[in-house]
């Protein structure tokens, strides 16, 4: 935690006008601290490569006035920050090409160190659009994966809704502060998302929602993400940009095809054509991502369902929640290219082998035929065939084995 010194020396960096965050982070690499920039003379200031103007603001320390300011806001707001040098910060977002200097957060910060994938789209989607973002992050979050998406009309609107209807984790990435909601329509659920899950900005209090805002901002939404999926928008569209940005920093890119009679469908379809993944169910998703980045969501996944503790009760309850997480198999590729069950996970081996390629298995039906394991160790073991490749889960609670 910062002490309100430090917390004070962040801000009044943050607030010196013209120093944006290429040029603060320069500053940082070569002066380790903002306490050490501000004690810096003008001319060790303009070696750094700041301009003579610049290096006197900086020197002057007339921004302080307005981190005070700052600081009283977020005291008020209950608001919390996190510099680039903290622990919190997200190592993935730090490198990227101009990470922000400042996170402006509000809720549970420790998601910032979660599994995320940025989910974007038009802010004027179809119902198909929408049934697909709805269906897909609902999915995603039910796999242990936090959905980060930028809280505007539409798409990502949807996106956060069905993450938090299906009890995961999301986090609303602003282009504006902290304090203000925008769209004004989305009040009641920032309060919900700051609740349950994160809202963070790079853009200090009581900024407002200008346009340029938000192509900054996208770079966020890549950057803290492993990918980015696209759902509907046009060829030149805000989510095009995020794609733009999550292929310069190193990102998967994901993309829902659409009717080729939709304008809203341009953008997803060219970027398929260029080589994004098409995504027609959660685990065209997981089947792209680094092997231990399955497998850390197989582990954290297995735990969660364990730590529940559910009986035969809680394990049909479980397992009524998936029976409407629309999960279809995985292609072939999923399988062959390169996922294979862990050998030391023997329970998996075990429902594996009872589950078959032409027939479904009703979940009763392997409690009861495997009777050596408890109904959460089945649900477990089922959860992570299911991340892996290896297992579809078909409506009613039934499950087949993936050819």
């Amino acid at each position: 935690m910062l002490t309100n010194e430090e917390e004070l020396y962040w801000l009044a960096l943050r607030m010196v006008p013209g120093l944006g965050a290429i040029r603060t982070k320069h500053l940082l690499d070569r002066f380790q601290t903002p306490q050490a920039i501000f004690r810096a003379s003008p001319s060790e200031l303009e070696a750094s490569g700041l301009s003579g103007g610049l290096a006197r603001s900086v020197s002057s320390g007339c921004s302080f006035e307005d981190g005070a300011a700052q600081q009283q806001q977020l005291r008020s707001f209950g608001a919390q920050l996190i510099p680039i040098h903290s622990t919190l910060y997200p190592e993935a977002l730090r490198r990227i090409y101009d990470p922000p200097i400042l996170l402006y957060t509000l809720g549970r910060t420790q998601l910032l160190a979660g599994v995320c994938i940025g989910v974007v789209g038009t802010r004027h989607p179809t119902p198909y659009g929408l049934a697909a973002s709805e269906r897909l992050s609902g999915d995603l979050a039910r796999a242990g994966m936090t959905v980060v998406s930028g809280m505007a009309r539409g798409i990502d609107t949807s996106a956060h809704k069905a993450c938090l209807a299906a009890g995961g984790d999301t986090i609303a990435v602003l282009g504006c502060g902290v304090d203000i909601v925008y769209p004004s329509e989305n009040k009641r659920l920032a309060v919900e998302i700051a609740a349950k899950g994160l809202i963070l900005s790079e853009f200090p209090m009581g900024s407002v929602a200008f346009p340029q805002n938000f192509p900054i901002r996208n770079r966020i939404v890549s950057g803290l993400s492993c990918g980015i999926l696209v759902v509907e928008g046009a060829q030149y569209s805000g989510s095009a940009i995020t794609a733009k940005l999550a292929i310069d920093q190193g990102r998967e890119v994901f993309a829902v095809p659409g009717n080729i009679t939709s304008k809203m469908s341009w953008g997803p379809n060219l970027l398929i054509k260029q080589g994004a993944k098409l995504v027609q169910d959660w685990n065209d998703v997981v089947a792209e991502l680094h092997p231990s980045v399955q497998q850390r969501l197989i582990n954290e996944g297995r735990e969660r369902i364990m730590n529940q503790g559910l009986g035969s009760t809680g394990a049909d309850a479980s397992a009524g929640q998936r029976e409407t997480s629309g999960i279809s198999g995985a292609s072939d590729a999923s399988v062959t290219g390169g996922t294979t069950l862990d050998p030391q996970a023997a329970a998996s081996r075990r429902v594996l082998r009872e589950l078959k390629v032409d027939a479904a298995v009703h979940l009763d039906t392997l409690v009861e035929t495997i009777d050596d394991m408890s109904p959460s160790e089945i649900i477990a073991s089922l959860f992570e065939l299911e991340i892996l490749g290896l297992v579809r889960q078909q409506p009613g609670r039934n499950f087949v084995k993936v050819w």
